[in-house]
């Protein structure tokens, strides 16, 4: 990350913080989805600090009735090869996740392979390759599944499995 103006700042991973219906289930859900454990967990909140791909992983439960557990589009983490898609699936599969696949798909005019989990909240999470990149806006599935006059409709870029 940088500016013109100032030094560049080197950006040391992303956060996401989501909001959970109950944090004790959602731990255990990233602990398998993860592979490890939680460096942090307190009443209602619990973070994970992921090496690879660099994540820091916030989770904050909102207890029903006190406020909306906000609605992602989906989160993902980008890997190298197809290979790699289907390593993280297997070890998912193995910590008793359900999987679900999209290999050769037309996503964000690209072509991906990918699977796919969710979390006990619905949050979905993609693990995906791009095969090939800058398809042309003609293509049938602009974007996970949304044509591409849907996409101008929605006024979205963003990818969307729903």
């Amino acid at each position: 990350m940088s500016n013109e103006n100032a030094n560049p700042v080197q950006a040391l991973k992303a956060h996401i913080s989501i909001n959970v219906s109950n944090v004790e289930r959602s731990i255990e859900f990233y602990r398998k989805m993860l592979g490890i454990e939680p460096m942090k967990v307190r009443t209602g909140y619990a973070k994970f600090d992921v090496q690879n791909p660099p994540l820091n992983l916030a989770m904050n439960e909102i207890p029903a009735g006190e406020g909306k557990l906000s609605r992602l589009s989906h989160l993902g983490i980008q890997v190298a090869s197809t290979e790699d898609v289907l390593a993280i699936k297997q070890r998912w599969e193995a910590a008793g996740l359900s999987t679900r696949d999209e290999m050769q798909t037309s996503c964000c005019y690209a072509i991906q392979d990918k699977t796919w989990v969710s979390d006990p909240d619905g949050n979905e999470w993609e693990v995906f390759v791009v095969l090939e990149d800058q398809l042309p806006e003609t293509q049938s599935a602009g974007c996970c599944g949304v044509d591409a006059s849907q996409m101008v409709q929605l006024g979205s870029s963003v990818c969307s499995t729903k």
